[in-house]
């Protein structure tokens, strides 16, 4: 393995997915905005890695993966805007 831009970069986003993941699951009450939002960016930035070191399965996992997280971080934000006063 070489230790490239896309592997730092890839690296960053599976970080950001297991702190998501920590906090969903250590958090009293989940913020669904920080949440999706973190997954979002984290399926993009390992998309920027599987661009170079190509893996089919992970690039199909991924767009799933940011799909999910853009859809959760839309109803998120329509969420918050409707609890406003």
């Amino acid at each position: 393995m070489t230790f490239d831009w896309a592997n730092v970069v890839g690296l960053i986003g599976s970080t950001l997915f297991l702190a998501a993941f920590a906090y969903a699951n250590a958090a009293p009450k989940m913020d669904k905005l920080l949440f999706n939002a973190a997954n979002l960016v984290g399926a993009v930035l390992l998309l920027a890695s599987l661009s170079v070191h190509f893996n089919l399965a992970v690039v199909v996992l991924e767009l799933c993966w940011g799909v999910i997280a853009l859809i959760g971080l839309v109803q998120a934000i329509r969420a918050r805007k409707a609890a406003r006063p």
